[in-house]
């Protein structure tokens, strides 16, 4: 029987940290209950003590999961401990994650501490968590910049002390495989009570070798691999769920484990995901790009359809991306909408439902089809009311250069409606909008795309917003992609007013480490 390799998933946490990926809390549920489906064994819902809003989603997570294990980190401080463990207070199976760096270079110029000074922060932090929760993962922050016997000295205090995970990540993305499987050979055979613990590699990738560093620390010895979809985190971004996972999958005489992963979920994971951040999933991915199993030479085309196995070495269906598609019309009732919502893998409310069927009849009465996609953007939209102190009722615009924008807004029962002239009907629309809200935002991005073919397809729009030097990101979907834009800037205003109204005027963030 083959060896089991655990998928530890930081989507919601490091993957979170990519920038413009960040999420409300009802956008991290959905993309956890999908992991749930995904059949991941842990999900690593945030870093509680980063903000309330940050524990609110990490505490829904904890209570409306019970499929998989629900993480949390916490630097090695008591009160991050404690925080975290109140966050997974409702956790049927939680796992209280903190960590400490290791390398020289973060004792000398980040931390100030000595060799002894953490190895005493990491037993006591161990020893707090294991009090809080049952499962406690211990974290040697750039292990792969550390010495060695320097990792087997802490991996025997954090062993000691009652973890049941330790962690060698590679923070930066400096490692190589041969050096990684060497590093958990060594620390593996050298720690006292190794056997007793779960080993978990987490890669950055920085040169491109994060999947492959994974693999080559499965080799080692670990047996838990920490990754995200779609690759999305830090810099470069982390290992990517689904190609470490398809190559276990399907490279079996060389990998010889087995993961829990459901493989067909793998692409609907990946698409929610994109959808959720507005991060695009590159033509090129590996696994769940568009171009994935696209053949355009003509001699490759004639070697697909003589046999599949001549220029593919996995099939589009065992990664879910050509699932039948239920194509919708106006025709369908609110039933049929909530069964392909749940397909979908979105838990819905009542009132969401409704809310849904809303939208979605009014698209349907300017689209001929609803297709998979243009449901996935309604919902994904409708999570925005979240957020929703300012409602966009309408915009007209006129003219190109300069042009001219009306826009409508609703805040409660008033509705607000001012003009404004731009450099094109987007930009006037824009500055229409901050002069109804009285306030002043920078556009750092905006991105368009087209949900589904046709001339009818649903538009969706992306922006990036900076409002006194804090970026908010917002998305809205339309068929006129003016409305679109607009709702997507009204939907960063809404974030920037409800986050400013959370701290009574003035927004705060956590500025120190958030990254092992």
């Amino acid at each position: 029987m083959a060896e089991r390799v655990h998928i530890f998933d930081t989507t919601l946490r490091d993957g979170e940290q990519s920038p413009g990926a960040s999420m409300d809390q009802h956008e991290k549920l959905q993309i956890a209950i999908q992991l749930e489906r995904l059949g991941v064994d842990v999900i690593e819902a945030g870093f509680p003590i980063a903000s309330r809003q940050e524990f609110e989603g990490v505490h829904t997570i904890a209570r409306e999961i019970r499929g998989c294990r629900i993480a949390a980190l916490a630097r090695s401080r008591k009160d991050d401990i404690e925080r975290a463990g109140a966050a997974l207070e409702p956790a049927a199976d939680p796992v209280l994650h903190t960590f400490i760096a290791t390398s020289d270079i973060h004792l000398e110029h980040k931390l100030r501490m000595s060799r002894e000074q953490v190895l005493d922060a990491a037993g006591e932090a161990v020893r707090l968590a294991k009090s809080l929760t049952g499962r406690v993962e211990f974290s040697a922050e750039d292990a792969t910049r550390s010495d060695w016997d320097y990792l087997v000295q802490i991996s025997k205090v954090a062993i000691e002390a009652g973890a049941d995970v330790i962690n060698l990540p590679d923070t930066v993305g400096y490692t190589t495989p041969d050096e990684i499987r060497g590093m958990f050979q060594h620390v593996i055979a050298n720690t006292p009570g190794a056997d007793q613990v779960v080993f978990s590699c987490h890669n950055h990738n920085d040169l491109g070798l994060a999947v492959a560093n994974a693999l080559a620390a499965v080799a080692g010895g670990a047996r838990q691999i920490e990754c995200t979809v779609n690759g999305i985190g830090e810099r470069a971004g982390n290992t990517s769920l689904e190609e470490v996972v398809m190559a276990i999958h399907t490279r079996s005489e060389i990998y010889p484990y087995e993961c829990n992963i459901n493989t067909r979920e793998i692409v609907p994971s990946s698409t929610l995901l994109s959808k959720v951040t507005g991060l695009a999933i590159p033509y090129n991915k590996p696994v769940v790009g568009r171009n994935a199993f696209a053949h355009e030479a003509g001699i490759h085309q004639h070697g697909v359809i003589a046999n599949a196995l001549t220029y593919e070495i996995m099939t589009p269906e065992s990664v879910g991306r050509n699932r039948g598609e239920l194509v919708l019309g106006k025709h369908s009732g609110k039933h049929g909408l909530q069964t392909r919502a749940q397909e979908l893998g979105y838990k819905l409310s009542e009132d969401e439902l409704r809310q849904l069927y809303d939208k979605f009849i009014d698209l349907a009465d300017k689209k001929k089809e609803v297709f998979e996609d243009d449901l996935r953007m309604l919902i994904v939209s409708l999570h925005n009311q979240t957020f929703e102190i300012y409602h966009m009722l309408q915009v007209h615009t006129s003219g190109h250069d300069p042009a001219m924008a009306m826009v409508e807004l609703k805040r409660g029962d008033d509705k607000l409606v001012d003009t404004s002239i731009g450099d094109g009907p987007v930009h006037a629309a824009f500055m229409a909008v901050d002069r109804i809200v009285g306030i002043s935002g920078k556009l750092e991005h905006f991105e368009v795309r087209a949900t589904t073919p046709g001339k009818d397809a649903l538009g969706e729009a992306y922006v990036t917003v900076s409002f006194e030097g804090k970026s908010f990101k917002g998305n809205g979907a339309s068929t006129d992609i003016i409305e679109a834009a607009v709702q997507a800037y009204v939907n960063a205003v809404n974030k920037y007013v409800a986050l400013k109204q959370e701290f009574n005027g003035s927004p705060e963030a956590l500025t120190d480490e958030r990254v092992p």
